[in-house]
C-alpha cells in the first residue's frame, strides 16, 4: 500500500476547506445554544473495527445516525446519510445500532444491502445512545472536535442545514405528524431494555428487566411502527429508573468487580489501585465508567463475536451496562455486606503454587533515562537430569521498569551469537503485563535437557529513576513424561516498512503447517503504532476463516489468547497474521510521524510478530516428527511470499538464493509451477546449509 502524494497547493485548499468547515459549525452552534458535551466511546463496527469518537480531532465533524436493521425507515435514513457524506467529505459519518440483540452477520448483511460505505457501529450495551439521549432510528447528531460540544440532535434534513451553514434550527422533537407519512419513512423507538436474558451463571451479576417494555420494542413493518407518545416516553424513563435503581453494590457490583477487575487490583497487583473497599471503588468511579466506555478495562481487546477464549476478561454488554448505570447513579452503597473487604487479601507471589525451581535472573541496574539496550542474561542449568515442564511464572522484580521478559533455554552447543540474540532451543514463557502465567495444555511439556542454560531476553524502559531489577521465573514440572510436546512458532515479517504519516497501513505474514495439528494459543505483538491485529486460516481449499481480531490493540498489554477448545488445522493450512499501524499524528502514541518505520526491537521501531503454540496430531513423546529446519523454512517463505499463494517465484527470491540459483530454478521447482512451495524450499535450503557446512570445513583445513 503506497502513501497518498499530496502537492503543497492541494494540501493547503485542504485545510483552508476545514477551516472554514470549522468556522461555519462554529456559527451554527453559537445558534444552537449548545450545552452537551459529547463524551468519549470506542465501539466496533459491523465489520469488526473498532472506532474511538476522540480519535477524529482533525475532521470538521463527526456525524452519528441511528438505526435499526429491523426498522423500514432505515434504510432511506441510511441513503440520506450517505448522500450527506458525499456532499462533506470533510465530516466522519457513521451509523449507530443500539439493539442489543443485533448480530454481527445481521448488521453486515444490511450495510451491504442499504449502507454503501458507512460503517454501523455496535452499541450493544446502548450506553453511547442513552447517553446522547436518542430514542428513535434516524435522529442525527452533529459534534464538533474543537471541543467535543454537541452542535445538533434532529434529523437529517435539519443536519445537512447544520453542516451547509445556511441556518441552526435548534434540533426539532420528532411528533406524531411522522405517523401521517408512508410506513417506510415513520421513525422506529428504541427499545432501551434493562437486561438481558440471563444464563445461570451469569445471573448474580445481570440487571433483571424491572418493569416490561413491549411498548418500546423495536417494529420490524410500518404498520406495527408507531412512535411512543409522551406519556409512553415517560413510561420509559420511569421503568430505565427504576431497574437502575435495583443495582445492589453488595450483590450485583462487588462480585463483578471480584470476578473481572480484582486480580489486578489488589495489593502488591498490577493495578494502580487496590478495589480493597467500596470506598476506594466509589472514589474510582468516574475512572471506571470512563475506561469501560473505551474499552481500555478489563484490558481484554479480543472481538467478543470471534472465538471463545479461556480466562476471557471482558465485560458483557449487560454486565457493562450494569457497571456503569450504577455509576451514573452515583455509586450508592445500599444495604448488605462489602465482599471487597470481607475479602480482600494480598495477591499470591506464586499464583499456580510453589513452584519446582526458582531462578533469579541477573540483577540489572536501570538507568532513570536514555536507551537500554535488550539483554540477554544467561542462568547455568542447576538440573542433572532432564524434566518436562507444564508450566511457567514470571515476577518482574521493578513492573515500572521491566517492559517483557522471554524466557527459554539454549543446549550445550550453542553458539555465542545464539546466546546473544534471544533465540531459544526450548522457549518458555514471554512475560508482559497481562501475560505473568501460562500453563501449557493438558498433557503436554516443554523437554529441558541437562546442561545448557536457562536464556533470557529483558526490554527495559526508564521511568526517571534509576532502580535496579531482579526478576524471577518459577518452573513446574510434570512428575511423569506427558503424552505430546508442547511447540511454539512465530509468523514474522523483519522487512517491514510503515510509511510515514500513514494512518491504516497492513503488513501480513504467514506459517504454513507441514502436518496437521492442533492450535493452542495465540500471542498478537507490535509496538507504539500497531492498533488493530487479526490472525486467520487459509484452508488447503481456499476457504478462509477469521480465528482471532483484536480491533483495539494496545501495546501496553500483551495478551495469550488461548482457545476453549484447541483449534484443529491440516496440512497445507497457512496461519496468516495482519497487523495494522498508525503512523499519522492522530495516533497519541506515535513517537514520530514523519518517520518511515523499520523492523526493529526496540519500541520506536515496529514488528510484524504472531507468536503461536500447537501440537501435532501424529506427534508423541515417544515418536517425535516435529522438523525444526522445516519449521524454520516455513517462517521464512511466510514473509517472503507477498501475494500468499504459497510459493516463491523468482522475483519474490532474495538476493542470496537466486545468486545459487542462476542455472538451476527449474530445477528446484520440481512440480514446474513457476515457483517453490514448502517441500521445495526446505529440500533448497538443506542442501545450501549442507554446502556451507562444507564451505567451513574446507576453510577451516591447514594449507
Amino acid at each position: 500500500m503506497q502513501p497518498e502524494t499530496r502537492s503543497p497547493a492541494v494540501s493547503c485548499v485542504q485545510h483552508l476547506n476545514i477551516f472554514v468547515f470549522s468556522l461555519i459549525l462554529c456559527s451554527a452552534a453559537i445558534a444552537n445554544d449548545r450545552t452537551q458535551r459529547v463524551e468519549n466511546f470506542v465501539l466496533l463496527d459491523h465489520r469488526g473495527d473498532a472506532h474511538e469518537l476522540y480519535y477524529h480531532r482533525e475532521a470538521a465533524a463527526v456525524v452519528l445516525m441511528s438505526q435499526d436493521t429491523g426498522c423500514p425507515s432505515s434504510k432511506t435514513d441510511a441513503k440520506a446519510l450517505a448522500s450527506l457524506q458525499k456532499q462533506f467529505a470533510q465530516a466522519r459519518f457513521y451509523l449507530i445500532n443500539s439493539d442489543p440483540i443485533a448480530n454481527r452477520s445481521e448488521l453486515a448483511s444490511w450495510a451491504a444491502d442499504h449502507a454503501g460505505d458507512l460503517r454501523i457501529l455496535e452499541d450493544d450495551t446502548q450506553l453511547i445512545a442513552g447517553a446522547l439521549k436518542i430514542e428513535h432510528t434516524g435522529e442525527v447528531l452533529v459534534i464538533d472536535p474543537q471541543d467535543w460540544q454537541l452542535l445538533h440532535h434532529g434529523n437529517v434534513a435539519e443536519a445537512r442545514t447544520v453542516l451547509a451553514g445556511s441556518g441552526a434550527p435548534s434540533g426539532t422533537e420528532l411528533t406524531n405528524t411522522h405517523a401521517r407519512a408512508a410506513p417506510e419513512s415513520i421513525p422506529c423507538p428504541i427499545s432501551y431494555r434493562a437486561g438481558l436474558a440471563r444464563t445461570d451463571a451469569e445471573a448474580d451479576t445481570h440487571l433483571p428487566v424491572a418493569v416490561a417494555d413491549t411498548h418500546l420494542q423495536r417494529a420490524h413493518t410500518g404498520s406495527d411502527t408507531h412512535l411512543p407518545s409522551k406519556t409512553e416516553n415517560d413510561t420509559h424513563v420511569q421503568a430505565l429508573n427504576l431497574a437502575r435503581s435495583s443495582i445492589s453494590y453488595s450483590r450485583h457490583i462487588a462480585p463483578l468487580l471480584q470476578d473481572k477487575c480484582v486480580v489486578c487490583h489488589t495489593e502488591g497487583g498490577l493495578g494502580p489501585w487496590a478495589m480493597s473497599n467500596y470506598n476506594m471503588v466509589h472514589g474510582f468511579a468516574p475512572m471506571i465508567r470512563e475506561v469501560v466506555r473505551t474499552k481500555r478495562m478489563p484490558p481484554w481487546h479480543a472481538d467478543p463475536h470471534v472465538g471463545h477464549w479461556q480466562n476471557d476478561s471482558s465485560l458483557s454488554p449487560a454486565q457493562a451496562r450494569m457497571l456503569v448505570h450504577w455509576i451514573e447513579a452515583g455509586a450508592p452503597r445500599g444495604d448488605g455486606p462489602d465482599p471487597l473487604a470481607d475479602s480482600a487479601t494480598p495477591g499470591q507471589e506464586w499464583p499456580l503454587g510453589q513452584p519446582d525451581l526458582i531462578l533469579d535472573i541477573p540483577a540489572y541496574t536501570v538507568p532513570a533515562s536514555g536507551v537500554v539496550d535488550y539483554q540477554f542474561p544467561t542462568v547455568t542449568n542447576p538440573l542433572k537430569t532432564g524434566v518436562w515442564v507444564k508450566a511457567a511464572t514470571v515476577i518482574p522484580g521493578d513492573r515500572e521498569v521491566v517492559h517483557h521478559i522471554l524466557a527459554g533455554t539454549v543446549d550445550e552447543d550453542a553458539t555465542e551469537l545464539r546466546r546473544n540474540s534471544g533465540v531459544f532451543d526450548n522457549y518458555l514463557i514471554g512475560y508482559a503485563p497481562g501475560n505473568e502465567s501460562h500453563q501449557f495444555p493438558e498433557g503436554t511439556g516443554v523437554f529441558i535437557p541437562p546442561g545448557g542454560e536457562f536464556l533470557f531476553q529483558l526490554h527495559y524502559t526508564p521511568v526517571g529513576r534509576e532502580t535496579v531489577d531482579r526478576s524471577r521465573i518459577g518452573l513446574y514440572f510434570h512428575h511423569e513424561v506427558p503424552d505430546n510436546y508442547y511447540r511454539q512458532g512465530v509468523v514474522i515479517d523483519p522487512t517491514i516498512r510503515i510509511p510515514a504519516e500513514e494512518a491504516r497501513h497492513a503488513e501480513t505474514a504467514y506459517y504454513e503447517f507441514a502436518n496437521d495439528a492442533l492450535l493452542h494459543d495465540l500471542v498478537p505483538h507490535a509496538h507504539y503504532r500497531g492498533v488493530a491485529t487479526k490472525f486467520e486460516l487459509w484452508h488447503p481449499n481456499g476457504e478462509k476463516e477469521l480465528i482471532l481480531n483484536v480491533p483495539n490493540y494496545d501495546f501496553n498489554w500483551q495478551r495469550t489468547y488461548e482457545f476453549v477448545v484447541p483449534k484443529p488445522v491440516t496440512a497445507g493450512t497457512r496461519l496468516v497474521h495482519t497487523t495494522l499501524y498508525d503512523n499519522s499524528a492522530a495516533n497519541p502514541g506515535n513517537p514520530n510521524p514523519q518517520r518511515e518505520v523499520p523492523w526493529g526491537l526496540q519500541s520506536w521501531d515496529e514488528m510484524l510478530y504472531g507468536a503461536f503454540s500447537y501440537t501435532l496430531i501424529d506427534e508423541s513423546t515417544e515418536a517425535p516428527i516435529h522438523d525444526k529446519f522445516k519449521s524454520r523454512t516455513s517462517q521464512y517463505i511466510g514473509f517472503l511470499d507477498q501475494n500468499i499463494d504459497g510459493k516463491l517465484s523468482w522475483r519474490e527470491l532474495p538476493r542470496q538464493i537466486k545468486k545459487r540459483l542462476v542455472q538451476g530454478f527449474k530445477m528446484v521447482d520440481t512440480n514446474g509451477d513457476g515457483g517453490l512451495d514448502l517441500e521445495e524450499m526446505h529440500v533448497l535450503t538443506t542442501r545450501l546449509r549442507e554446502a556451507e557446512a562444507r564451505e567451513e570445513r574446507t576453510d577451516a583445513e591447514p594449507g
